[in-house]
């Protein structure tokens, strides 16, 4: 049976695949959002069926979860995409 686990040293805490580093949100994104088939993604990422269907039954059970880790990703984007297009002055 496929379990969904966090770990704050694997993908920042947010919730996993069990003994993989493919996320619930990375699952949900590829079916929902990239409008891929259960079976194509559970092949692209070398997972079960079953395991497809667990992360995204985890994602709709646990809706509060999941928005908050969507939300601290999209901020670290954010951040990381403005840092990049101004970096910090040398120091002199």
């Amino acid at each position: 049976m496929t379990m969904i686990v966090r770990t704050e040293d694997v993908l920042g805490g947010s919730p996993r695949i069990a003994d993989t580093r493919v996320g619930v949100l990375h699952v949900y994104e590829l079916v929902v959002d990239g409008d891929h088939e259960p079976v194509d993604v559970a092949d692209q990422l070398d997972i079960s069926l079953g395991a497809v269907y667990t992360a995204l039954a985890y994602y709709h059970e646990h809706p509060a979860e999941m928005r908050t880790f969507r939300q601290e990703r999209d901020t670290a984007e954010t951040t990381l995409a403005e840092q990049s297009l101004s970096p910090p002055e040398p120091a002199t």
